[in-house]
């Protein structure tokens, strides 16, 4: 609803925004399956290069049709919800039209296990319902994989491919789980067609991997998005008016101010040694098991909850749900720590989904990183209040805009902003607490100066790696495929500190504003209300007071 007086336009303009949504949702239904809408449960995408390039054709369509209405007949609030589609729209152009990964990089992987896991491990409906939906989706597999060839037009990256066999050689171990979910839970005729399915699957993706490994001598090395193009990808993020050159100095400065902060820490806890034996001492300090850490990681994330209620710090959704599970083998490659899947808006019970990686790679020092005081700081960041708590809040806003709208500045963030400000508010605030989340900061200032150094061609893989063991203390293992991640995602990765340090901006700044008027759980529940925006559209709605 427009606020507080409808502009004669608002009805255009909302029905642009629900015909663009409404083809999307049409057009793919592994994000229909994402948002919890399940009409479509038993299809695959179109994942032609022809149903691309008609995408692109549809977008620009639609961000014709925003520029073309006049603001002036739109009541304010609508003013800024043009302006946020506009963003949205040209952000995704970006990606489709400049970045153009679709063609360099074959994903057929990602949507095969993100068209699968979000059914398999959502509870949404009975479980033989959903097997049902897996099953039909399992037949279209092999003409997906034939279908993504089509927009290999140019060149294909070599680490990408790489990346790509290793998911193939791992995502039959989801279609086995699957499989072994219809025993004793399907009928007899319904297991045949199950089991068929994932066979014909699992030959499907194996034809495919070969495909893929033949064409490796035909792959070029270069993946970098190169200084111009990052130039007007950091421009469209809408990062407060920063530059690259502006946001890689405040990684410089982070990685040094948190560096001299873990060396305070570690003297707290022992100052008779160095820090690296400190540092060594607490990461010792871990489960025996990966299960035990499991029960480490549901009790940090069940104490934070408890605290932000006893202490007044935010407001939880109603109803709000998550669960913790180890992180699908098909995904360790690409996230070696952990990482959270958010409510699904349209499920009538919503539930975020918080992922743990065991190891990659099978690395024998794999428990180091799953110690005890980094269980509680990821357990913030990934759920109370981190993304399970904000992202819960965000999708009960009824704006399809916000929906759509990708900020991770604000949503990675607001986890980490979240980090300081729990252990600000007393949340497990001793110095070996301290020293994680500090230790976490350095591998998150690391990622602001890898994202640009690594995407203006001035850093290989091997290099970023050196780079980030050298600054982090991470296994080998972890490391690189953190930074076979940034190979991908320019910008993405330097959003999570960057994100914090605007956040704390936005926090001093409305405290000088309200002065003794100041509420920090009114300041937290007013930013989780409007919804995973930039932050400089956050700071815009908080000047107007909405």
């Amino acid at each position: 609803a427009s606020t507080p007086a409808p502009g004669p336009l608002d009805g255009q303009f909302w029905d642009i925004v629900e015909a663009d949504f409404r083809r999307l949702v049409a057009n793919h239904p592994i994000y229909a399956t994402y948002l919890g809408i399940h009409d479509s449960d038993d299809r695959l995408d179109d994942a032609t290069r022809d149903a691309l390039v008609q995408e692109l054709a549809d977008s620009h369509r639609t961000l014709r049709e925003l520029v073309g209405l006049d603001p002036a007949g739109l009541s304010e609030s609508v003013r800024l919800e043009r302006e946020l589609a506009i963003h949205n729209v040209r952000r995704s152009l970006f990606d489709a039209e400049v970045h153009r990964i679709w063609e360099r990089r074959s994903t057929a992987m990602d949507q095969v296990g993100d068209a699968l896991f979000s059914i398999f491990a959502r509870d949404f409906a009975p479980l033989g319902e959903r097997l049902a939906s897996l099953t039909s989706r399992l037949e279209a597999i092999p003409a997906l994989l034939d279908q993504h060839w089509t927009r290999a037009t140019a060149p294909q990256v070599r680490l990408w491919q790489e990346l790509e066999i290793d998911s193939g050689e791992q995502i039959p171990f989801l279609f086995e789980e699957i499989k072994a979910a219809g025993n004793g839970e399907l009928g007899e005729r319904d297991q045949i067609r199950l089991d068929k399915a994932v066979a014909t699957a699992s030959a499907a993706v194996v034809a495919y991997v070969d495909r893929v490994k033949a064409g490796m001598g035909s792959t070029v090395e270069s993946w970098a998005l190169g200084s111009d193009a990052y130039d007007e990808l950091v421009g469209l993020r809408a990062f407060d008016g920063l530059g690259a050159s502006q946001i890689l100095e405040i990684g410089h400065q982070q990685l040094a101010l948190n560096k001299a902060a873990r060396v305070e820490d570690a003297r707290g806890i022992d100052p008779s040694v160095d820090e690296a034996t400190v540092v060594d001492r607490v990461k010792s300090k871990h489960p025996t098991t990966f299960d035990e850490a499991l029960v480490g990681y549901r009790d940090a994330m069940n104490r934070a909850r408890a605290h932000i209620v006893e202490h007044d710090i935010a407001t939880m959704p109603p109803g709000e749900q998550i669960s913790v599970m180890a992180t699908p083998e098909y995904l360790r490659t690409v996230i070696p720590f952990a990482a959270y899947f958010e409510p699904p808006k349209f499920d009538k019970h919503p539930s975020g989904i918080y992922i743990v990686t065991p190891s990659v790679g099978n690395d024998p020092n794999a428990m180091r990183e799953h110690y005890w005081a980094s269980i509680s700081n990821t357990s913030v960041h990934e759920a109370y209040p981190g993304h399970h708590l904000q992202l819960s809040a965000a999708v009960a806003h009824p704006s399809l805009v916000r929906l759509m709208t990708d900020a991770p500045e604000f949503v990675e963030g607001w986890g980490m902003y979240s980090e300081q400000m729990m252990r600000e508010q007393g949340f497990d605030a001793g110095p070996e607490f301290l020293l994680a989340m500090h230790t976490d900061a350095i591998w998150r200032a690391c990622r602001i100066i890898l994202d640009v150094r690594m995407h203006r061609g001035e850093l290989s893989v091997d290099e970023a790696t050196a780079f980030l063991v050298e600054h982090t203390g991470f296994e080998h293992a972890n490391a690189q495929a953190e930074v076979f991640r940034y190979t991908y995602t320019p910008t993405y990765q330097l959003s999570y500190l960057l994100g914090k340090v605007l956040l704390l901006q936005l926090r001093a700044d409305e405290q000088k504003k309200l002065g003794a008027n100041f509420s920090l759980k009114r300041f937290h529940d007013t930013l989780l209300r409007n919804g995973s925006l930039p932050i400089s559209f956050h700071r815009r709605l908080l000047d107007a007071g909405a």
